[in-house]
């Protein structure tokens, strides 16, 4: 399993924290298993093989990440989505966002271009062209005024 591979997972475990009742270490406990991998490989092929060790712990950091700062990763997509009321948009999108901008902010081994890049990818397989242009331009302001580059 590639890390862009691992993001994706990352986002679709961010996405599940939106509307689950399970707090997020169990949510990671029950989603990454060679079980669970095996039960949703047939769904989507980025199942077809179980993170290993390093890997799963990247996707852990990322999603208790993104749960531990959500409100403040929130906030920022508020920020920058001008003329947008934050509940419009899609849960997928602030998904994708959130991992970004958590990737940007603490997890600095990460290219902040990797994270943009990665996330536009991967908004490409799940949200209209539209949303993932609106994700790019937020995720662009967010890192040239939150980071000065």
């Amino acid at each position: 399993m590639v890390r862009n591979t691992a993001r994706e997972i990352a986002i679709h475990l961010s996405y599940e924290l939106s509307f689950t009742d399970k707090d997020v270490d169990a949510l990671l406990d029950d989603r990454l298993t060679a079980e669970t991998f095996a039960t949703l490989a047939a769904e989507d092929e980025i199942y077809q093989e179980s993170p290993n060790a390093k890997q799963a712990e990247y996707i852990r950091r990322l999603v208790k990440g993104v749960d531990e700062h959500g409100a403040e990763l929130d906030g920022y997509i508020a920020k920058y989505a001008k003329g947008w009321n934050f509940a419009r948009i899609p849960l997928v999108a602030s998904a994708i966002m959130r991992v970004a901008m958590y990737e940007i902010l603490y997890m600095p081994d990460i290219p902040n271009s990797v994270s943009i890049n990665e996330a536009v990818e991967i908004a490409k397989k799940y949200e209209t062209p539209e949303t993932v242009k609106f994700i790019n331009g937020i995720l662009g302001s967010f890192v040239r005024q939150e980071t000065g580059e």
